[in-house]
């Protein structure tokens, strides 16, 4: 069943600095051989990869500037300027300021520094592909270049108190009835994600049409910004959301809701936030990309050290960067994870992984799984040449030269694809063949052209 989608009903400035939320009106053969090992049969690494600094190079300018939202997962970002990484790699200059909302980043990046905006961000990852397209960006197309994975795993599904004791989780048995329920006696549920197109959103859309919900007709999808979720769910504005970590935590701290799930229960090892720039910056500055990389790849690496938690959560609880008490940021951090309705887990691999498990590495088949969910819901047109779209946006030539860089070339794979993945409704998305995969999607919002 297909349903209606209007692309251009898009808020363009969808939360930047108000409370209220802001509605989303539109926003939908056998398996090739992968040398990558499965998330699932990966060992998580236990030892620090050493860092060695093998090649020097000069960049052409010492500054860029980078945004970031307020999310634990900006922290590789955050962490290499806070512990001057890249000014040992030579970008003593560069400024990582915070922005209001992913809206925001989008306009900056739009802007670009010299107009007052920004040369890069930490950015989920289908942005640049949705800016590039000018899809989200009122037509105008502004090429962007993925530089690395910034994370995966680590973001929530949530619900509010409502909903409790009904053992809603990945597989949300009934909360279908419970939606038309509320519906019934003339509520309008409404379900938060953080950006038109992008991950929070694909991951809200998926949770809900595998557990039989079809989004947008049954349930209205509304724009938020992340700092802003907890507060418009103790102001009665939404049912759920789904965000990065601290404010899922914060949300059971708080005893204002549960999570339904933390998403590596939904797709494990799942990609998340990317290191993204203004192709024209990164064409212009190659060696102060590579040397930026470096700076964030070795970010990665000291992030991915349980022995540096404290100290990183200290660092992110600060004002300037997530500005969130330790209490909301440590455990999720180290893997522990209370979902505030009676489940628990310890030293979970679910937690946001920034290096171990080829976490940083900007695998083509994840960012084609996006291009093909953002067709799903009729983000970009049925035409769109997805894979061509990925060689264009998808720079992990920049990453393998970083990696080798700083002594990390064992770490680079030996595919741009991880294989045939599987989701937790034992769905499978084949990077071979996606036009299968979109096929036997039930729900799904085509947009022919």
């Amino acid at each position: 069943m297909e349903n209606k989608v209007s692309r251009r009903n898009f808020l363009w400035t969808a939360g930047a600095s108000t409370l209220g939320a802001v509605a989303l009106n539109a926003c939908s053969s056998d398996p090739p051989a992968s040398n990558t090992p499965s998330p699932a049969a990966t060992p998580a690494a236990t030892a620090t990869p050493a860092v060695t600094s093998g090649t020097a190079i000069t960049p052409e300018v010492t500054t860029a500037k980078l945004g970031f939202i307020a999310l634990t997962d900006a922290c590789p970002l955050i962490i290499a300027k806070v512990k001057g990484y890249f000014e040992k790699y030579g970008m003593k200059d560069v400024e990582v300021t915070k922005q209001a909302s992913w809206a925001v980043t989008r306009d900056n990046i739009v802007l670009g520094s010299g107009g007052g905006g920004i040369d890069g961000a930490h950015i989920l990852t289908p942005m640049p592909y949705l800016i590039s397209e000018g899809i989200v960006t009122n037509g105008k197309k502004v090429p962007m270049y993925i530089l690395a994975r910034l994370n995966v795993n680590g973001q929530g599904i949530c619900l509010s108190n409502d909903y409790g004791g009904q053992s809603f989780t990945a597989e949300a048995k009934g909360l279908q009835e419970a939606i038309a329920k509320n519906k019934a006696a003339g509520k309008s549920p409404k379900a938060a994600v953080t950006f038109p197109g992008g991950t929070h959103d694909l991951w809200m859309r998926y949770w809900l049409s595998a557990n039989g919900i079809e989004p947008v007709k049954d349930i209205e999808l509304i724009v938020v910004p992340p700092p802003q979720m907890i507060a418009n769910i103790k102001a009665g504005n939404m049912d759920a959301f789904c965000v990065g970590e601290p404010w899922p935590l914060q949300l059971v701290n708080q005893k204002l809701g549960f999570n339904a799930l933390t998403t590596g229960q939904l797709w494990k090892d799942h990609p998340e936030k990317a290191f993204a720039m203004r192709a024209d910056w990164v064409d212009k500055h190659p060696k102060a990309a590579q040397a930026m990389l470096m700076a964030v790849q070795e970010a990665q690496i000291w992030c991915d050290d349980l022995n540096n938690a404290q100290e990183l959560c200290e660092i992110l609880s600060q004002r300037e960067w997530v500005n969130a008490p330790v209490k909301d940021i440590i455990d999720r951090t180290k893997g522990n994870y209370d979902f505030g309705d009676g489940r628990t887990l310890e030293n979970s691999d679910l937690r946001q992984t920034y290096w171990n498990r080829s976490a940083s590495f900007p695998f083509k088949s994840h960012e084609l799984w996006f291009v093909t969910e953002d067709i799903r819901w009729g983000y970009f047109p049925t035409s769109t040449d997805a894979k061509a779209l990925v060689e264009r946006v998808n720079r992990e030539d920049i990453w393998k030269e970083a990696a080798k860089a700083i002594g990390q070339e064992a770490a680079i794979p030996p595919s741009s694809s991880r294989g045939v993945e599987t989701f937790f409704d034992k769905v499978a998305f084949d990077p071979e063949n996606p036009e299968a995969y979109l096929k036997s999607l039930k729900f799904k919002s085509l947009k022919e052209a």
